[in-house]
């Protein structure tokens, strides 16, 4: 619950006159100016009431701070885009005096769009030692968000009027809290390929009942081995005393680039905002990232996730430099790339970092990796293609608007180039990318 603040107070916007108090005030000034030509001095004391009551109440309305204290909270706390939100607002009296006639409204960005003003109900004073409950009103509305992104909502701002109805005065309160809307996610065919075969190549990884339980393997008795671990049932199978051996397993791994910078062809002193094209395509982006990723995650994959502009040293998110994985990991991805920031919208913008040459490349240990490509520059092009050799296999979803010239260099280095115009398109694009694994013989199978 957070109280609002002397910071807060002085931030609180002047106090100014309703229609009825302006009406009542240009009334009083028109009496005082016409009662001299017109002799008519018993209007003078009407005139003065006219003028001096409205500014009285701007006075009052300005002096008269509520203390107020409130408590934001969401249901559900993580929401995705094109779903909406329950607000439970709870607005407490922390004054000694009782508060009515005031008005709510939340804040939220631009791109959100919040109820209108409403009344809200009266508070009583606060109630420290036996609370009842008078002192405190519990709001709520709910609020839709189509866009993926984390998004500030309040402070409040609360309206409060003096008895007359004359002036007023807004005032916010508490501070805002943030709301997460991750990417949507598009369910992906589970049926085309098993979710571990990787061709013996990914660190040893075998099936398991378990994701991370060790399995014990029995084997021949050593000389220091202790006798809790000898294997009763092997040893009567093979006649000699046998204990039991635990192999680490590991889990598959699986590798996701995403192009977070749109640095290609646009060029950098190009305008950026929500009209351009590119906008819709970043986003397409995210909600491809978002789907890949979880489908990897529930098939067992643990998944690395890295920004194209530096595919080694820039990770999706600092608290995740190991990648992800289940159980939780699903979770963990959706909120990362929810708070990436649209670089149309952000005046950040940053350019591939790594030379393509010092990219480390093992060939022993390839593992599944894909690319979300927006509007790469040349130079994270050969970022790509010099992680191909890592790879396999190698597969590249493209949005509208990825040029040729990037398209055919890819498919030069034998990345598997899949388009995809729309959220709508990603179960088939998926697909084609299951059959071109399956038709190449070789490689891990992350479908």
């Amino acid at each position: 619950m957070t109280r609002m603040s002397r910071a807060t107070r002085r931030r609180a916007a002047l106090p100014r006159f309703t229609r009825r108090g302006a009406a009542l005030l240009i009334c009083g000034v028109l009496l005082f100016s016409i009662t001299p030509w017109f002799d008519l001095r018993d209007l003078m004391l009407l005139a003065f009431i006219g003028i001096l009551l409205p500014v009285v109440a701007l006075g009052y309305v300005f002096v008269r701070t509520p203390s107020l204290a409130v408590r934001r909270t969401f249901e559900p706390a993580v929401v995705g885009a094109g779903g909406s939100a329950r607000v439970l607002l709870a607005v407490q009296n922390r004054g000694r005096r009782a508060l009515d006639s005031a008005d709510w409204r939340d804040t939220a960005p631009n791109r959100l769009q919040t109820p209108p003003e409403a009344i809200l109900p009266a508070l009583g004073p606060w109630e420290r030692l036996m609370p009842r409950g008078d002192d405190t009103a519990k709001l709520e509305y709910r609020l839709r968000v189509p866009y993926r992104g984390v998004f500030e909502i309040g402070p409040l701002k609360v309206t409060t009027t003096d008895p007359f109805g004359l002036a007023s005065i807004v005032r916010e309160v508490g501070t805002a809290h943030e709301l997460v809307v991750t990417p949507t996610v598009t369910a992906l065919d589970p049926a085309l390929g098993t979710a571990a075969a990787v061709d013996g190549v990914l660190h040893g990884v075998q099936r398991r009942t378990h994701p991370n339980a060790d399995e014990f393997i029995a084997r021949e008795y050593r000389h220091g081995d202790p006798m809790r671990r000898v294997h009763w049932p092997a040893t009567a199978r093979r006649g000699e005393l046998m204990v039991r051996d635990e192999e680490q397993r590991g889990d598959p791994e699986a590798r996701l680039v995403v192009d977070t910078t749109l640095s290609g062809r646009a060029g950098r002193g190009a305008v950026r905002s929500e009209e351009d094209p590119r906008h819709a395509g970043f986003e397409l982006a995210m909600e491809i990232a978002a789907s890949v990723g979880t489908h990897l995650l529930e098939r067992g994959f643990q998944v690395r996730v890295d920004r194209l502009a530096d595919p080694v040293h820039q990770p999706l998110s600092e608290a995740s430099p190991d990648g992800y994985r289940s159980p939780g990991g699903e979770h963990a991805l959706l909120e990362d790339l929810a708070r990436v920031e649209n670089p149309l919208l952000d005046a950040r913008h940053g350019a591939s970092d790594d030379d393509p040459a010092a990219i480390p490349v093992s060939h022993d240990a390839r593992m599944p990796g894909y690319a979300v490509l927006v509007d790469p520059d040349a130079a994270q092009v050969q970022l790509l293609v010099a992680l191909r050799p890592a790879l396999s296999p190698a597969v590249a979803f493209v949005v509208p608007g990825v040029s040729s010239r990037v398209v055919e260099a890819l498919e030069d280095a034998d990345w598997r180039i899949v388009p995809v115009r729309r959220a709508a398109d990603l179960p088939e694009a998926w697909s084609i990318a299951g059959r071109t694994r399956q038709s190449a013989g070789g490689g891990s199978d992350a479908s």
